[in-house]
């Protein structure tokens, strides 16, 4: 029975990989025998990588154990793990360190070098990519093949044939190839298209195929209703379920479709953080970059989306591993220096929008590839920083904030929540005051939409004021959970913050503040953290809508919002900690903070 691909399902948030590979070191230049696959798995305990937070894992552990776990600040000495280990009663626990390694070594982050661990050179970039691992993971897509002698799943043989994520870049392509010719609009593939149609392409011999089935069922339902729609896509994946599998059998069916969900929406954030895909159509569709244009179609060019020949495992874990290899097809002077121009043309038109001088192109005549990329990668930083300033005037209108405000009632509607509370909380801070900077730390695409969440050891949002700055942290997390991944985290965030800043608070929005992270928030203001107390002001999404609200009636009133009302609200929540006989005191009354705050403005 034939089988799909998908990226991995032992880390489903790309940025935990780095984490991984960090924790791996080590054990490098090891023999990786059973006794350090042990070791590795006792390694990710250590740096709560694995375990940390999860109910199923605190299960039968001593309370004293499970406190010191979700005591970030204490170390997990390894007297601990052990006691850990024991009580759990693993079978295999050596398993579970193969298992963690798997998604490293697949993507060539990493490398059993005759029976010695080794981090590759690719593993090395992934490591030093603190903000944004983008270009480490291109590097290993774009020679990640079906089959390889490293993987088992997947035989040599026929049926499978194909480098899946430039095989699925070339799917968008030819699909919108189609619908421009037809004179309709080319909108990349809808989520449900690529679930379905991305991991169970598995040669790229059948790319046109695929494009054109895809087409051909979004005929089958136009003028339909959304109930005969559906009805036609049930039926549909019957059926394409049944022909890939070569079986009627209903439960084997009904798994693969299953799995073909998951393989898909890990495939695009995994994908995504290439920068060579964007999410478009209010998050349903996902499309080629335009801005990477030049860089797509020279894969196509080269034929990137076939497999290539090996020897054997080490020679195909040796190209995997070599961030030397392949030689990226558009690294030529001609090529480099369209991009530039291309890239120039996008931020004169910034300049102009937000009335700006323009900034003199260079000249890059005798440049040679090196300082191309380097120019390159220049040009892409200044991009980012007016777009973020064009951010900021987009999010001044009335209609603008309404718009905020609506995505963020409908927060647990929308996909990749998460993600999309850091960008509309970013949207939202820009549109409510003066900053001289909002500053998200989620790593960007071309078009400035974020990829991925903010890395663990950055403070989601940034934003500095002419008397003040703040960083912003946000969650989706309501359980005990929120306790575990958001306490202590954010009083060490904002420390960070402090010691570069002078002046500093935090800004904390979650569906709802649990009591555990009220209580140590409450500490942190009136007894401190770390020998010095804070200033946090805890919100729900809710209250926060209810600023953006306030915001929208004082816009429409012709009335102006600074960064001082901001500051005075923070304040006045993290000063009323010390007032109140406890934390959950002090939380439920800050929505009569927000309240007072309110109608003192709109007088």
């Amino acid at each position: 029975m034939l089988k799909a691909w998908s990226i991995t399902t032992t880390v489903r948030n790309p940025e935990r990989l780095r984490d991984f590979l960090i924790a791996l070191k080590p054990l490098v230049n090891q023999e990786w025998d059973n006794n350090n696959q042990k070791n590795y798995q006792k390694l990710l305990i250590k740096y709560r990588l694995y375990g940390y937070g999860n109910q199923q894992f605190y299960s039968g552990l001593p309370t004293e154990i499970v406190k010191l776990i979700n005591n970030i600040d204490s170390e997990i000495s390894d007297e601990i793990v052990d006691k850990i280990i024991e009580v759990k009663n693993y079978k295999d626990f050596a398993m579970r360190g193969r298992q963690s390694i798997n998604p490293l070594t697949k993507f060539g982050f990493a490398l059993i070098d005759d029976g010695i661990l080794r981090i590759t050179d690719l593993g090395q970039k992934l490591i030093e990519s603190e903000k944004d691992s983008g270009d480490a993971f291109l590097k290993s897509f774009i020679k990640w093949q079906i089959p390889n002698p490293a993987n088992k799943d997947f035989p040599e043989n026929e049926k499978y044939n194909i480098v899946p994520f430039v095989a699925t870049l070339k799917l968008i392509d030819e699909v919108n190839k189609i619908e421009t010719a037809r004179n309709q609009n080319a909108k990349g593939l809808s989520k449900r298209e690529f679930s379905l149609f991305a991991p169970s392409l598995i040669d790229f011999n059948d790319i046109e195929k695929y494009a054109e089935e895809i087409v051909n069922l979004r005929d089958s339902q136009v003028d339909k209703t959304k109930q005969e729609r559906k009805e036609i896509r049930d039926r549909y994946r019957f059926k394409f379920a049944r022909s890939f599998l070569d079986t009627t059998d209903q439960i084997e069916i009904d798994k693969f479709l299953k799995n073909l969900k998951d393989y898909g929406d890990n495939a695009i954030r995994y994908f995504r953080l290439t920068k060579f895909i964007r999410i478009r159509g209010g998050g349903f569709y996902v499309d080629l970059e335009p801005n990477r244009h030049i860089e797509i179609s020279s894969l196509f060019e080269n034929e990137f989306y076939k497999p290539k020949a090996f020897a054997d495992k080490s020679d195909y874990l040796q190209y995997m591993s070599d961030d030397t290899l392949p030689q990226l097809p558009w690294l030529t002077k001609k090529k480099l220096t369209d991009i530039v121009n291309n890239i120039y043309e996008e931020i004169v038109s910034l300049e102009n929008e937000l009335n700006k001088g323009i900034a003199p192109q260079e000249d890059v005549t005798n440049y040679n590839e090196n300082q191309l990329v380097i120019y390159i990668e220049n040009l892409r930083n200044y991009r980012k920083d007016l777009q973020e300033q064009d951010n900021h005037i987009k999010s001044q209108p009335v209609e603008a904030i309404n718009g905020c405000i609506s995505q963020l009632d409908k927060i647990f509607e929308l996909e990749n929540r998460p993600l999309m509370l850091e960008y509309l909380s970013s949207m939202g801070l820009h549109a409510l005051n003066d900053a001289r900077e909002i500053k998200p730390n989620y790593p960007v695409g071309d078009d400035n939409e974020p990829t991925s969440t903010a890395s663990g050891g950055l403070a989601d949002i940034e934003c500095y004021y002419s008397d003040f700055n703040m960083i912003c942290e946000v969650t989706m997390l309501n359980s005990r959970d929120q306790w575990f991944n958001e306490g202590q985290p954010v009083m060490r965030h904002l420390r960070d913050f402090e010691n570069q800043n002078t002046n500093a608070h935090c800004l904390f929005i979650a569906p709802t503040i649990h009591t555990d992270t009220a209580e140590t928030f409450w500490i942190a203001n009136i007894h401190g953290y770390k020998g010095s107390t804070q200033s946090i002001a805890p919100i729900t999404i809710k209250q926060f809508i209810g600023l953006l609200k306030t915001l929208k009636t004082l816009r429409e009133s012709g009335k102006n919002f600074t960064h001082d009302n901001l500051l005075k609200l923070v304040k006045t929540i993290s000063n009323s900690a010390s007032v109140k006989a406890d934390s959950d005191n002090w939380v439920n009354n800050i929505q009569n903070i927000i309240n007072a705050w309110s109608v003192e403005l709109m007088r």
